[in-house]
């Protein structure tokens, strides 16, 4: 490891500080003044005490935002807009600070980490602008008796629930549309990243919103994540996470008739054509598994290829893996970083034998031996696979691909849809009409032709079946975070049926 990276690494530790909750414009202590700690996942060393709320906080972070909906809510759009555009201006100034402490705190490589903040703050640009030239209604003439029109007016108290894999980036492509369309804010960060969730508090802070409208309560997910999917005055719950815990929220909500937006586990498939461009195929699908430690929700963790280039990409695939850099995340040059956290560590480890155990061949890359206090897994190709296997079934949400291979398409997009996640789904072939053809046929929410993951914020984004209910991104997501409500204007003397009049 570099000295640079040494120091470096030694500096952001001394400028970590123990992170409290944010309620009602102020950074207090939970109620029951228990903490938890913070581990890093480059040494696994004690990083900072995270302030632990429960129910009791979640309650004051709820009424706070209630409260402060009569002043957000009401505001002119233009001077809301203002504040919105003012957070994106304050993230875009602290880039690399922000991008350093996400690192240090997830393992996620720096290089990684300063897109995703970068991009952190074009969410809040994105979504002022939306809101300005999107939010808007219809209206509906019948002939000269009305004018029916639509108008979005903001929900209320939006409750966020966001998770450890690029924490800031996702908590502000929640965080932007709720505050932008003039709802109020609890958020519930993952407890294995809390450091840049506080430091979006501390942006928010600065940037003056009215006491109350943004809102953090760390803690765990029984207890803060439960109460806040339980309380009666939170109208709105967006998650993102693991597909049983979706599930678990909408029952816990349902008692109280919540609306959700869920952004659930994949598995998703990487299909190679004999005719696709194999150079750029293989960039993109070792890419696509790769990046982020492979802790990605559309990460193309099943690849399958066509028996007659099987033998050529596979040998090509092996050399690459072979060379992906694995190292300290804060150092430029790394490409995969160490797993968030220990428990998820063995869970991705477990996977790995359980494949031994179903009879796949392992391919992996190794581990630096300077390394092994950290939370590294090598990536990993399991060879010989098949569909019926656990580890083609199940996610597993690490630098690990099953590979196998087909010989029609038809059977291919059986063995695609032969899963109960249907997130994304990346095709690659020169024939343009199978593309479409391919692409159509899967079952995801999203599916890419001979291209890696690349987001256009303008797009929905969600998933099918296990994968996800409702849609994010672009005005797709004013459906989620707005009211619908229709007006109804007489502009004539219709008739009214005059029930009663006659003795």
């Amino acid at each position: 490891m570099a000295q640079q990276t040494v120091s470096q690494y030694e500096e952001i530790k001394k400028r970590v500080k123990d992170v409290k909750l944010y309620i009602n414009g102020e950074f207090v202590d939970a109620e029951s003044h228990e903490t938890f700690e913070n581990i890093n996942p480059f040494k696994n060393e004690f990083i900072n005490e995270v302030a632990s709320g429960d129910h009791v906080d979640i309650h004051k972070a709820v009424m706070a935002a209630k409260e402060a909906f009569n002043i957000w809510g009401r505001m002119k759009q233009n001077e809301r807009l203002e504040y919105i555009y003012k957070i994106g201006q304050l993230i875009e100034e602290r880039i690399e600070d922000i991008a350093l402490f996400e690192s240090f705190d997830t393992g996620l490589p720096i290089s990684q980490t300063r897109k995703q903040v970068a991009r952190s703050a074009q969410n809040f640009r994105f979504y002022a602008d939306m809101v300005k030239s999107h939010l808007s209604g219809e209206a509906y003439q019948v002939d000269d008796e009305f004018i029916n029109y639509t108008i979005h007016k903001p929900v209320g108290v939006a409750g966020l629930i966001t998770p450890w894999n690029a924490p800031f980036m996702l908590e502000t492509w929640k965080i932007a549309p709720a505050l932008a369309t003039g709802n109020t804010v609890v958020l519930k960060p993952a407890e294995w990243s809390p450091l840049s969730a506080n430091l979006l508090a501390e942006i928010i802070d600065q940037a003056g919103l009215p006491k109350g409208t943004f809102n953090v309560v760390h803690g765990f997910g029984e207890t803060a994540g439960a109460s806040l999917v339980a309380h009666p005055d939170v109208q709105l719950i967006s998650f993102t996470g693991e597909t049983k815990t979706g599930s678990e929220i909408m029952k816990n909500g349902a008692d109280t008739l919540k609306r959700f937006s869920m952004e659930l586990g994949g598995k998703s498939p990487f299909i190679v054509f004999e005719d696709a461009d194999l150079d750029r195929a293989l960039d993109a699908a070792v890419w696509g598994i790769f990046s982020f430690n492979g802790e990605r929700c559309t990460a193309n963790s099943r690849l399958y290829l066509h028996e007659r280039i099987a033998d050529e990409f596979i040998a090509r695939l092996k050399e690459r893996v072979d060379r992906i850099i694995v190292g300290d995340p804060m150092d430029p040059n790394t490409e995969l970083g160490p797993l968030i956290h220990k428990t998820h560590y063995h869970n991705v480890k477990r996977y790995i034998e359980i494949a031994k155990d179903e009879g796949c061949e392992i391919y992996s890359g190794e581990i630096p031996a300077e390394l092994t206090s950290g939370n590294y897994v090598a990536p990993t190709l399991l060879l010989n696979a098949n569909n019926a296997m656990k580890v083609v079934q199940e996610e597993i949400f690490g630098p690990v691909m099953a590979v196998m291979t087909f010989k029609e398409e038809d059977e291919v997009l059986e063995l695609a849809n032969d899963v109960k996640y249907g997130l994304a789904a990346y095709v690659w072939t020169n024939d343009i009409k199978r593309g479409h053809r391919v692409s159509q046929a899967i079952e995801s929410g999203m599916a890419w032709i001979n291209s890696q993951n690349v987001r256009d914020l303008r797009t929905p984004f969600g998933g099918a079946k296990y994968s996800g209910i409702g849609r994010e991104g672009g005005y797709y997501a004013f459906e989620f975070y707005t009211e619908r409500q229709v007006i109804h204007v007489s502009i004539g003397d219709h008739r009214i049926p005059q029930f009663g009049k006659k003795a």
